[in-house]
C-alpha cells in the first residue's frame, strides 16, 4: 500500500496510456470493416486526400509560428525567477500533441465515413456501431494524449524544481514547475485556435458555396456528385468538426486541469502524499473519467431499425457521468485531508466532492438546454419552421430570436454553478468543478465526432446513388449527429467559462493583485475593450467565410458553365479546384483572428498593468461566452429547421417538403447560420481560454506585488510580507510627518 501511495504520481500518465491503447484497438477494428464498392472508395479517397492536403498546408504555417513563439518563450523564461527556458519545450510538446490529437480524429473519420456507408447497407445498428466507434477513437485519443502528456511533464518538472531542490509543495519551486507546465497548455490552445478558425472557414466556405449554387441555383441535392464543391464540403466536415473540435477540446481539457493545479498549489494539505494531493486531484479525476468513458462506450448500441439513436448515445453519456461521479467521491475522500483553505475560504473534502458534482450537473444541464434549442421537433426549431412559411426574412428573424433566447438558461446555470462551486470550496471549488465537467471529455467528444462521420457517410451514399433505405439510415444518424454537434458546442462553451474563471483566479494570484476595481477609469476601459474583442473576432471570421464562399460560388458557376456534361453525369467536375480555394482561404484568413488572441493580452499587460489586463479578461469572458452560445445555438436551430423540411414539416396544417418555398427560406437561414455554428461561435471558447492562458504566462513578468495566499500564512512568509508592508507604511508616515513639519515652518 505504501508503494501505491508513493507512486500515485506515476499512475496518472499510465491511465492516459490505457486510453491510447484502447484507442488503437478501436481504430484497428474500424479499419478492418468493409469499405464498399469502387465508387464509394473513390469518393472517400477524394475526401481523405483533401483533408490531408489541408492539414499539411496548415501545419506548415503553424510550424513557423511554433518555432518563433517557442524562441520567445525560451528567452522570456530566463527573465524571471519563477519561469525557465524549459517553458518553450513544454509549449512545443503541447502544440505537437494538440496537432496530433486533431490528426488522429481526422484520420479515423476519413476511414469511418465510407465504412459507415457500407454498414448502413446492412442495418442501422451496424452503421451506428461503426460511426460511433470512429468517434470514440477521437475521444479516447484526445483524452489519452492529454492525461499522458500533462501527467508525464508534471513528473519531470516536479522532480527538477521541487524534489531535487528540496523545495516545498507550496513554495516557489512548485510555482515554477506549474508556470513552466503552463507552456504545454499555451501550445495546445494556440494550435486549437488556428485549427478551429481555419477549419471553420474551410468547411463553411465549401458548404455555403455548394448550397448557394448547387441547391438554390441548380436545384440538385445537397450531396450530389455533380456539384464541384461537394467534396470540399465533405472535407470541411473533417477538418472543421473533427480535427478542429479535437484540438479545441484537447486545449480545454489541459487548461482546466492546469488551472486547478495552479490553485491547488496554494492549499496547505496535510495528506498522505507529501502535501501534493490538491495538485494531483484534477489529473486523477481526468484519468478516472477517461477509464469510465472507455467502459461507457460499450453501452452505446441499438438492436432494431426503429430504436432511438439519440437515446443510445444518451445512455453512454449518462453512464460515464454517473460512474465518474461515484468514483470521484472515493478519490476525493481518499486523497484530500479533512480540512483545507484557499485565500481565506475554508472547506473539507466533502465540499470538494460537492463542487465536482456541481461541475457535472452544469455540464449535463448545458447539454440538455442546448439540445432543446437545437433539436428537431422542439418548440424553438418549430418556431423557425413556422416562420419559414412567410419567407426568407422571417426565417432569419426567427433564428436570431431563438439564438438570443437560448442564452438565458445557460447563463443562469453557469451563474449558479459558479456561485455553488465557490460556496463549497472557494476558487479551488470553481476550478475543480470545471475539471469534473471535463472529466468525461472522452465520451463527449466521441458523441460529437460521431456526427460528422455520419454526415460524410450520408454524402457518400447519395453521391454513390445507393438505395433509398441506405440514405434513410444515414439521414437518421446525421439528424442525431447535428444535435450532438450542437450539444457538444454547448458543453465546450460552458467548460470554457468555468475554465477561464479558474485561469483568471490563477492569474490574479501570480500577478499579485487581490481585486480588480472597476471604478478605476483604466480598468473600466479595459472591461469595455475586452467586451468588444469577441465581436471583432467574430466579424473577421464570418467575413472570411463570406469572401471564401464568393470565390467558391464563382468557381462552381464556372464549372457548370464551361464543362459540358456535368449535369448529365457525362463529365467529372474539377473537385480539386474547390478544395484548393477552401484550403488557401482558410490558411490566409485564420492568421489575423489568431493574432488578436495572442497579442492583445501581451500589449495590455505590459503597457497598462495586470489590473487593467484583469478587466480586459473579464470583458472577454462574459462577452465571449454569451456570443458563443448565441451563434452556436442559432446556427444549430437554423440547420435542423432546414432538415425538418426534408422529412416533411407541418405549417398551419399544410405539409411542406424539399424544394417548396418554405424549404428555400430555411436553406437561406441555414446558410446564414453555417458560419455562426461552425466558425465564429465555437471559436469563442478558445478565444477566452487562450487570452487567459497568455495572461497567466506573462503574469510573473508584470506582477505588481507578492500575492498573499493561505500557504504564506502557514509557512510564515505572510509575516515577512506584512512586516515589509508595515516598514513601508512607517517610512511613508515619517515622510508625511516631515512634510507637515516643513509646511508648518513655512507658515510660521
Amino acid at each position: 500500500m505504501d508503494l501505491f501511495y508513493n507512486n500515485l504520481i506515476y499512475i496518472i500518465p499510465c491511465l492516459g496510456l490505457i486510453g491510447i491503447l484502447v484507442m488503437l484497438s478501436k481504430s484497428g477494428w474500424v479499419s478492418r470493416q468493409e469499405t464498399g464498392d469502387e465508387t464509394m472508395n473513390t469518393l472517400a479517397g477524394y475526401i481523405a486526400a483533401g483533408a490531408m492536403a489541408f492539414l499539411k498546408a496548415e501545419w506548415k504555417i503553424l510550424s513557423y509560428f511554433a518555432i518563433v513563439a517557442g524562441a520567445l518563450l525560451a528567452w522570456s523564461g530566463t527573465l524571471v525567477e519563477t519561469s525557465s527556458w524549459l517553458i518553450s519545450i513544454a509549449f512545443l510538446i503541447g502544440a505537437f500533441t494538440s496537432a496530433l490529437a486533431g490528426y488522429i480524429g481526422m484520420n479515423i473519420a476519413t476511414k469511418a465515413n465510407v465504412r459507415t456507408t457500407q454498414a448502413a447497407r446492412t442495418s442501422l445498428a451496424r452503421a451506428l456501431k461503426v460511426s460511433f466507434t470512429g468517434g470514440s477513437v477521437m475521444g479516447l485519443g484526445v483524452a489519452g494524449l492529454a492525461v499522458l502528456g500533462l501527467g508525464s511533464l508534471f513528473i519531470v518538472f516536479y522532480q527538477i524544481y521541487v524534489v531535487q531542490t528540496g523545495g516545498s509543495v507550496n513554495g516557489p519551486g512548485m510555482q515554477k514547475a506549474l508556470e513552466v507546465l503552463a507552456g504545454f497548455s499555451l501550445g495546445a490552445e494556440s494550435i486549437a485556435l488556428f485549427a478551429r478558425v481555419g477549419g471553420g472557414i474551410y468547411t463553411k466556405a465549401a458548404d455555403v458555396g455548394a448550397d448557394l449554387v448547387g441547391k438554390v441555383e441548380a436545384g440538385i441535392p445537397e450531396d450530389d456528385v455533380r456539384n464541384p464543391a461537394t467534396i470540399a464540403d465533405n472535407v470541411g466536415d473533417n477538418v472543421g468538426d473533427v480535427a478542429g473540435m479535437g484540438a479545441d477540446l484537447f486545449g480545454s481539457y489541459v487548461a482546466t486541469i492546469l488551472a486547478t493545479m495552479v490553485l491547488g498549489r496554494e492549499i496547505v494539505s496535510n495528506d498522505s502524499f507529501g502535501g501534493i494531493a490538491p495538485v494531483l486531484l484534477p489529473m486523477l479525476i481526468a484519468g478516472i473519467g477517461l477509464i469510465f468513458s472507455i467502459i461507457s462506450t460499450y453501452f452505446v448500441r441499438i438492436k432494431n431499425e426503429t430504436d432511438n439513436v439519440q437515446n443510445a448515445l444518451n445512455t453512454g453519456n449518462w453512464m460515464s457521468i454517473i460512474l465518474t461521479a461515484i468514483a470521484s467521491y472515493f478519490a476525493v475522500r481518499w486523497l484530500l485531508p479533512a480540512t483545507m483553505s484557499i485565500r481565506g475560504v475554508s472547506f473539507d473534502s466533502t465540499d470538494v466532492f460537492l463542487a465536482i458534482m456541481v461541475g457535472l450537473v452544469v455540464g449535463t444541464l448545458m447539454s440538455i438546454i442546448t439540445e432543446y434549442y437545437t433539436a428537431m421537433g422542439k418548440r424553438p426549431v418549430n418556431s423557425i419552421v413556422n416562420r419559414s412559411g412567410t419567407g426568407h426574412a422571417t426565417n432569419i428573424i426567427g433564428g436570431i430570436s431563438v439564438g438570443m433566447e437560448s442564452t438565458l438558461m445557460p447563463a443562469l446555470v453557469l451563474a449558479l454553478g459558479i456561485y455553488g462551486s465557490y460556496y463549497f470550496a472557494g476558487l479551488y471549488g470553481v476550478a475543480i468543478a470545471a475539471a469534473g465537467m471535463m472529466a468525461t471529455t472522452a465520451m463527449q467528444l466521441a458523441i460529437d465526432a460521431f456526427g460528422p462521420i455520419a454526415d460524410n457517410a450520408g454524402g457518400i451514399a447519395e453521391m454513390s446513388k445507393l438505395p433509398e433505405e441506405v440514405r434513410k439510415r444515414t439521414d437518421n444518424l446525421d439528424a442525431v449527429g447535428n444535435t450532438t454537434a450542437a450539444t457538444g458546442k454547448g458543453f465546450a462553451i460552458a467548460s470554457a467559462a468555468l475554465t477561464s474563471l479558474a485561469l483568471f483566479a490563477a492569474f490574479v494570484g501570480i500577478a499579485g493583485i487581490n481585486s480588480i476595481d472597476i471604478y478605476k477609469a483604466n480598468v473600466l476601459a479595459g472591461l469595455f475593450v475586452g467586451g468588444m474583442i469577441p465581436y471583432i473576432f467574430s466579424s473577421l471570421a464570418i467575413a472570411a467565410v463570406g469572401r471564401a464562399a464568393m470565390d467558391m460560388v464563382q468557381e462552381v458557376r464556372r464549372q457548370f458553365r464551361e464543362i459540358p456534361g456535368i449535369m448529365e453525369y457525362k463529365a467529372k467536375p474539377e473537385y480539386e479546384k474547390c478544395i484548393e480555394i477552401s484550403t488557401k482561404a482558410s490558411i490566409r484568413e485564420m492568421l489575423l483572428p489568431g493574432a488578436i488572441a495572442l497579442i492583445v493580452p501581451v500589449l495590455v499587460g505590459f503597457t497598462l498593468g495586470p489590473e487593467v489586463l484583469g478587466g480586459l479578461l473579464a470583458g472577454v469572458t462574459v462577452s465571449g461566452v454569451l456570443l458563443g452560445m448565441f451563434q452556436s445555438n442559432a446556427g444549430g436551430a437554423w440547420d435542423n429547421a432546414k432538415k425538418s423540411f426534408e422529412k416533411g414539416a407541418d405549417i398551419k396544417g399544410e405539409m411542406f417538403y424539399k424544394n417548396s418555398d418554405p424549404h428555400k427560406a430555411s436553406v437561406t437561414g441555414d446558410t446564414v447560420g453555417d458560419p455562426f455554428k461552425d466558425t465564429s461561435g465555437p471559436s469563442m471558447n478558445i478565444l477566452i481560454k487562450l487570452m487567459s492562458i497568455v495572461s497567466l504566462i506573462i503574469a510573473p513578468h508584470i506582477s505588481s506585488a507578492p500575492h498573499v495566499t493561505d500557504a504564506m500564512y502557514k509557512t510564515g512568509k505572510e509575516k515577512t510580507f506584512v512586516s515589509a508592508k508595515k516598514r513601508s507604511a512607517d517610512r511613508t508616515d515619517q515622510k508625511a510627518e516631515k512634510v507637515i513639519s516643513f509646511n508648518k515652518t513655512l507658515v510660521d
